[in-house]
C-alpha cells in the first residue's frame, strides 16, 4: 500500500503521542510513512521531506512536535499540501506552548491543529481529507461514525438501568 499521509515528528521520543494517528490511518486501511524530521537538528532534510512530498505520492502530511513546535508550520510554508499539527505535550507548559507555536501562523501558511497529545484526530482529519474524492473512506468514516453513536446510545442505556443496592 502506497504512503498517502507522511506522519512526521521532531524526535522518536513524540512517537508514543504520535502513535495515534498512525493506529488511525491503519484502522482506515490508509498508506502511510513514518519519519523523525527534525525542523531544529535536521533542517535540510525537513526542507527535502516536504519539498519532495507531492512527487512522492503523499496527499496530506501530519506534523507532531513540542516545545517551540516549529516542524508544522515550517513544513506547511515548504508545501502546498495539507498540514495537521500535533501538540506534543510538554513537560515545562504542558504543551501549551506547542499549541500556541502551531496555531499562531501567518497569514497565508495555514496549519490545522488538533488538540495537544490528540494525534488520533490528526489521523482521522487526514481519513476525512482523503475521503473527500475517495468514496470508500467516506464510507468508512460513515461506518465509524455510525459505532461512536452506539457507544453513546448504550452508555445512556446503562444510565437509565435501575440502581440496585
Amino acid at each position: 500500500m502506497e504512503p498517502v499521509v507522511g506522519v512526521i515528528m521532531g524526535s522518536l521520543s513524540d512517537m508514543p503521542t504520535m502513535q495515534g494517528a498512525v493506529d488511525a490511518l491503519a484502522d482506515f486501511g490508509v498508506g502511510h510513512e513514518v519519519r523523525v524530521v527534525s525542523a531544529h537538528r535536521t533542517p535540510d532534510a525537513m526542507y527535502e521531506y516536504a519539498r519532495s512530498a507531492r512527487e512522492r505520492g503523499l496527499r496530506v502530511i501530519i506534523a507532531g512536535a513540542g516545545g517551540a513546535a516549529h516542524l508544522p508550520g515550517m513544513v506547511a510554508s515548504l508545501t502546498t499540501l495539507p498540514v495537521i499539527g500535533v501538540p506534543v505535550l510538554t513537560s515545562a507548559l504542558s504543551g501549551v506552548d506547542s499549541l500556541y507555536s502551531i496555531v499562531q501562523m501567518p497569514a497565508g501558511i495555514p496549519v490545522a491543529t488538533v488538540g495537544i497529545g490528540n494525534a488520533r484526530n490528526a489521523g482521522l482529519l487526514a481519513v476525512r481529507i482523503l475521503s473527500v474524492s475517495d468514496a470508500g473512506l467516506a464510507g468508512k468514516l460513515a461506518e465509524y461514525e455510525g459505532k461512536l453513536r452506539e457507544h453513546v446510545a448504550q452508555m445512556n442505556l446503562k444510565l437509565a438501568e435501575p440502581v440496585r443496592d
